[in-house]
């Protein structure tokens, strides 16, 4: 048989063929009408299916289908057989990574394009069929197909059982899956014994004997660490270990996965933090395609090479471009915002809770800026939004300003409604949401949707997007970066820039990854503290002075990648880190 020219993918969660008219696309299909069955209607499921032999890439079906269900891209040619393919017209991926003994490898690219696949794929947790949706899938035809390949030896030991241990992505199904407190889990799956070292060092002790069900997002994510460490493996697979942690424990839980390493084991992670990423890993894969409809696996890089080409967007040893717009990073001078206007001036703000008390410094916010807010969890950082949201009263004052404000939160809510009807409210501006945020956070994709039925990073988006397009002075945006890729964080941070200068508004945005922060800041609110019993909201200041401030209690520094800009950290007593912080400069000077 032919190899086949198009891919094509039907995303069946979208596919709603009884409300296009009774199969929209069969009845547009130009090889239809030549009596062939390019596509056709399955009996069984009664949904369409397409033949990606008969497909000649016309796209009539991409653009009539008004739930935006149907792609189809051209097979690049320098593809072969897929690894893993889930079904007919379904996502398909191409080449692996291959885990290497003593090292710590990151996989990175785009959601949706086969990252937590092919950790499933290498934990055993999927047996890839190769492509053959036909015959049963098994080790022992994989171990054929790559005779005389490095994947070969990997899979001849998978096939020897060995032991793997995975940190699974959604770790907010935890605790369907284990029951009792946190101290029972950890003994009993301690097989490393290191219940005591890790406990101390992801500062778990405050929590051992809580019940697991009562366990906040960050708790879970250090919980579900700790765990997949202390088990006694040859491999080691962690699906984006940051989410819900901040600064300080992303720190430490790389200390945690970098002495699996040192252990002579095997590691490999998904992680969307870009400089922690390259703090942590010494290799790079790099994934391209098209979300949800094929991801290919490059090449080992270093991890150096293989982000900057994952900036650029092209393969050097491949020679593929797989993007068209570079991802650069501004090497900003010192903020000129002092000579902007000042739009309100706060005082001291003081507020008590029950055993956790709260102090904000005074500040003011100025007209055109950008300003980011960093700290560790719970010292108040939502806090002293949903304060200046009017949501909470100060204890010690009362704000007074005439100033409309537009609140993200950090929890995300999906109403009951799709993403058209949300964006159809009377207090959307409807020509900034189409011109801003339609197409470049790729949201009219989504328009059909139920808000409940979106993944987080597509939520997370259309939040961004709901706040950003509503008429206001002030615009509060909390963790906007949460479950959203690397190219969608920047995509995120350059709207909101966009917005903040078209229209000489005040943006001020939490976030723990300081690769986006520093992206999108002119100045800079350090929170310092206590967790959960006292916090502090410092003055905002010139981004140098903030972030020197931050690093230096964090006890890292950063330097800039002189080929794109981006900020990277180095590496604890490297040379470069005792150099700067003898000179007092933990945050890299322009």
């Amino acid at each position: 048989m032919a190899s086949k020219k198009r891919i094509a993918v039907i995303d069946y969660d979208k596919c709603q063929p009884n409300e296009c008219g009774n199969f929209l696309c069969i009845r547009m299909c130009p090889v239809n009408r030549n009596n062939k069955e390019c596509i056709i209607q399955n009996k069984e499921k009664e949904l369409p299916e397409i033949s990606e032999e008969l497909c000649i890439g016309c796209n009539i079906c991409v653009v009539k289908c008004p739930f935006n269900a149907i792609s189809i891209v051209n097979k690049p040619s320098e593809l072969d057989f897929p690894i893993h393919q889930f079904g007919k017209n379904a996502f398909r991926i191409y080449n692996l990574p291959f885990p290497k003994e003593s090292s710590v490898i990151g996989l990175i690219g785009r959601n949706g394009i086969g990252k937590s696949t092919v950790l499933k794929i290498l934990s055993k947790e999927i047996t890839p069929n190769l492509g053959n949706l036909k015959e049963k899938p098994s080790i022992e035809k994989v171990i054929e197909k790559f005779k005389g390949k490095e994947l070969m030896n990997f899979f001849n030991k998978v096939k020897e059982n060995p032991k793997l241990s995975l940190k699974p992505q959604r770790i907010e199904l935890l605790p369907k899956k284990v029951k009792g407190k946190v101290i029972d889990l950890l003994k009993k799956i301690d097989e490393r014994k290191k219940l005591n070292e890790l406990t101390e060092l992801l500062d778990l002790n405050e929590i051992m004997d809580k019940n697991i069900e009562t366990l906040s997002g960050g708790e879970l994510q250090r919980i579900a660490i700790a765990a997949a460490s202390m088990k006694q493996a040859d491999y080691y697979f962690f699906d984006e270990p940051s989410s819900f942690l901040d600064i300080k424990q992303r720190l430490k839980m790389a200390k945690a996965v970098n002495s699996l390493s040192e252990s002579a084991k095997s590691v490999m992670l998904i992680e969307h933090d870009l400089a922690l990423l390259d703090y942590l890993s010494e290799y790079i894969h790099i994934f391209y395609g098209s979300p949800g409809v094929y991801g290919v696996v490059s090449s080992v890089k270093s991890s150096k090479n293989g982000i900057n080409e994952f900036l650029n967007g092209f393969l050097k040893d491949e020679n593929i471009k797989f993007r068209e717009k570079e991802l650069s990073f501004e090497v900003k001078p010192p903020s000129q915002s002092v000579k902007t206007k000042t739009v309100f001036e706060y005082p001291e703000i003081k507020k008590k809770f029950s055993g956790f008390e709260l102090t904000i410094s005074a500040g003011n916010l100025r007209q055109g800026e950008v300003i980011g807010i960093i700290g560790g969890n719970a010292l108040g950082k939502t806090t002293f939004a949903r304060i200046l949201a009017g949501e909470v009263k100060p204890d010690n004052t009362k704000l007074n300003f005439n100033l409309k404000v537009s609140f993200k939160p950090q929890q995300l809510t999906s109403e009951k409604m799709t993403v058209n009807e949300l964006f159809s409210l009377p207090e959307v501006n409807k020509e900034v949401f189409n011109s801003e945020f339609r197409k470049k956070l790729a949201i009219e994709s989504l328009m059909e949707m139920q808000l409940e039925n979106l993944s987080g990073g597509e939520l997370q988006k259309v939040a961004v997007a709901f706040c950003l397009s509503k008429e206001a002075d002030i615009y509060l945006l909390d963790e906007p970066s949460a479950f959203v890729d690397i190219e969608d964080r920047l995509k995120i941070a350059e709207v909101i820039r966009s917005i903040i200068e078209k229209k000489g508004k005040t943006a001020l945005v939490i976030d723990h990854d300081v690769l986006f922060i520093d992206y999108i800041s002119d100045r800079l609110i350090v929170f310092e503290g206590t967790p959960s019993v006292s916090g502090k909201g410092n003055i905002p200041s010139e981004m140098h002075e903030g972030m020197n401030l931050f690093l230096e209690k964090m006890n890292i520094s950063m330097r800039r990648d002189p080929e794109t800009g981006r900020p990277r950290v180095n590496k604890l007593n490297s040379i470069k880190d005792k150099e700067q912080k003898q000179k007092n400069e933990y945050y890299y000077s322009v």
